[in-house]
């Protein structure tokens, strides 16, 4: 009997941190047209939860403990759905079908052109006007458990944004109990067409509201090759070493160091860090290493682990004091940044790079992991 007993308790003790990650539904407000909104709360038993809204499949919010022990969101973004209506700024969202920039918006498969809409200057960005971000997406499974998670779909028409084929796309997001955030991006097409499907989450890891911003974030890419831009951000074709220039984070560098140094044209090109850094060259089975990032005072930080080959590093170079994020916070050049893993920028006309071809009977896959943690000292 003592055995049972014993062995009942050791059953308790091991299953009590699987209950600890609970996933509860809610709703984040309605769209226009009366459409509600799904918010889905992942909450592990370690103090870290994020909450994911339908509307672009978008993590609205990470709140997480400093060193000492204090839980602030370090997601930027708004606190209610009227901003993310009013001035969408991709924040924390799926952005797709094609995530970063298509040159001229124009691009060929299979021997026949195609256009998908600018709105990025003379280009097209994450998808064109009504890319995923902007979309609602259907909440289809909700977990609890020792990992809790969230499914949510959404289907793509045939020429949607310009894009052939039916695009039938999903994304999961699923917080553990060792501090894990795992983002998962799947997609099947009845037709050739092109994919690079990536989150575009906005870290501010001092916390939301503080006036210490990111650039003071230390961040670490294990990459010795770049991919220069021209002057409206689109990849020359070229892969440029990083060493001497300021572009080398292979050791730790504080982003704020070198963020403004325009001695480096490309920085002058793109007010900052937005490039892309070429981590591998092409999509892996297993995920690697893309960056790390720690906030000194804070202590907190995240590791980045993903499948894919580039990341594009984004460092806030673009926010001018118009927009009014959540705590009433006016968000500043430099107040957060992004980290995207991703297939490179216009791939779609750019023949030595990876590619973005997706085919029927295929499946695209890009998963990354946040490995959240705080660093005592």
């Amino acid at each position: 009997m003592r055995s049972v007993i014993i062995a009942a308790l050791l059953t308790t003790a091991l299953a009590s941190p699987a209950l600890a990650a609970e996933a509860k539904r809610s709703t984040f407000g309605k769209l226009a047209d009366g459409r509600a909104v799904d918010a889905v709360t992942l909450t592990n038993g370690k103090g870290i939860s994020t909450t994911i809204i339908a509307l672009g499949a978008s993590i609205q919010s990470l709140t997480m403990p400093d060193k000492a022990g204090k839980r602030d969101d370090v997601q930027i973004g708004y606190d209610t759905i009227d901003g993310y209506l009013a001035k969408p700024e991709f924040f924390g969202a799926t952005v797709g079908r094609v995530a970063n920039r298509i040159a001229k918006g124009r691009f060929s498969l299979d021997g026949k052109s195609y256009t998908t809409p600018v709105n990025n200057g003379v280009n097209s960005l994450h998808g064109g006007t009504k890319g995923f971000d902007k979309v609602l997406w259907e909440v289809i499974d909700v977990k609890s458990g020792p990992t809790a998670s969230v499914t949510l779909r959404y289907v793509s028409p045939d020429g949607d944004m310009g894009y052939p084929g039916t695009l039938t796309t999903t994304a999961t997001y699923a917080l553990d109990e060792q501090n894990q955030l795992t983002i998962e991006y799947r997609a099947t097409t009845d037709k050739a067409t092109f994919v690079n499907i990536s989150n575009h989450a906005y870290w501010n890891l001092a916390g939301v509201g503080s006036p210490r911003g990111a650039m003071g974030h230390v961040v670490t890419i294990p990459a010795d090759r770049y991919t220069p831009t021209d002057e409206t951000s689109i990849p020359l074709g070229e892969h440029k070493p990083v060493a001497g220039t300021v572009f080398d984070f292979r050791t730790p560098r504080a982003i704020g160091d070198r963020v403004r140094d325009a001695r480096d044209e490309q920085i002058a090109y793109g007010r900052g860090y937005d490039h892309n850094w070429v981590i591998g060259s092409a999509v892996t089975p297993t995920q690697h290493l893309m960056a790390r990032v720690v906030e000194p005072v804070s202590g907190r930080g995240y590791e980045l682990w993903s499948n894919q080959p580039g990341l594009q590093f984004y460092s806030g170079n673009f926010f001018d004091g118009t927009i009014i994020g959540k705590k009433g916070q006016i968000y500043r050049m430099g107040d957060a940044i992004v980290m995207e893993p991703q297939l490179f920028p216009d791939a779609p006309n750019q023949p030595g790079f990876p590619s973005v071809k997706l085919l029927p009977g295929q499946t695209y896959r890009n998963t990354m992991t946040y490995k959240l943690f705080v660093q005592k000292r």
